[in-house]
């Protein structure tokens, strides 16, 4: 039997020495910060990235380089394995499509996967592809089940500023001033390959009611199957924001009781680079069993 080994990026929140208790292999996302590259949890924490997001320095995302990828993969492939390569969404980053042109190198050995997942709901297609091929399905069976299964998640994100959008050309600077003005603090989501604008609030409690009446339709219309199966959880990210996470997460168990929740996690620093500090997310995923 071909052995499957799984890797991803740093985007879906895995440490290096998380991942090397799973036994998975994380690329880690490369950052420009003021000219200078660092690479996440390498030599670059989650604390030093806000310092230099509050400093206001220049700070931008790149992909990994198509030699850390290719030389990942040459390594991983020397005993004959196959991979399941799991990158954030190809709506969010160009690295997905990098991926998938290299892997026609690779002869059917490397399947990547564009299940549009970032963050939290990427991890979680990381466990369910371990978990799949610990129970021995090939890596071409794994890639069909997580595609299968790509649109059966949902995130929503409440933003504490609109400064990050602004400076990364994501919004007018009118619109920005305008929103800060208005004190608006607005919830997007994810679902499926784009970022995108879903309500606008003014506090953060109504933020939070919002992601819960969301999670509430999707859990209802969307996923009821799901639910009933057992096979639907509720996460939470967070961009230098636990102790509210932490808050958060009490009320969607309040407000979720049969649901687990499972994680509360950094959100991506890829995605906080755009969002700034003092976001909050939940997002509810399907779990493969």
């Amino acid at each position: 039997m071909t052995k499957v080994k799984i890797v991803t990026d740093s985007n879906s929140g895995i440490t290096q020495a998380e991942a090397k208790e799973l036994g998975v292999y994380v690329l880690p996302m490369p950052f420009l910060i003021n000219g200078e590259e660092y690479f996440e949890d390498i030599n670059l924490t989650q604390e030093e990235f806000y310092n230099h997001l509050k400093g206001d320095a220049a700070v931008s995302t790149s992909q990994p380089s198509i030699a850390s990828v290719t030389e990942l993969w040459d390594e991983l492939l020397k005993d004959g394995s196959e991979i399941i390569h799991i990158p954030m969404s190809s709506g969010l980053s160009e690295s997905c499509h990098t991926a998938e042109r290299l892997a026609e190198d690779y002869k059917g050995k490397v399947h990547v996967i564009d299940n549009q997942r970032i963050s939290i709901t990427q991890r979680q297609s990381v466990y369910d592809a371990k978990l799949l091929a610990d129970h021995g399905m090939s890596a071409a069976e794994i890639a069909a089940r997580l595609m299968e299964t790509k649109m059966d998640a949902s995130i929503y994100i409440s933003l504490d500023t609109l400064k990050y959008l602004k400076k990364g050309g994501r919004l007018t600077p009118a619109a920005a001033l305008i929103g800060t003005i208005l004190k608006i603090k607005p919830v997007l989501q994810i679902q499926g390959e784009k970022l995108d604008a879903f309500k606008k609030v003014q506090t953060l409690k109504k933020a939070k009611e919002v992601i819960i009446a969301a999670l509430k339709s999707d859990l209802e219309t969307r996923f009821p199957h799901l639910v009933k199966s057992g096979e639907m959880q509720i996460s939470i990210a967070h961009t230098a924001n636990e102790k509210e996470a932490e808050i958060f997460k009490a009320e969607l168990e309040n407000a979720f009781p049969e649901i687990p929740i499972v994680f509360v996690d950094p959100l991506s620093l890829s995605v906080s680079c755009h969002i700034g500090p003092g976001a909050l997310a939940a997002a509810c995923m399907r779990v493969i069993k």
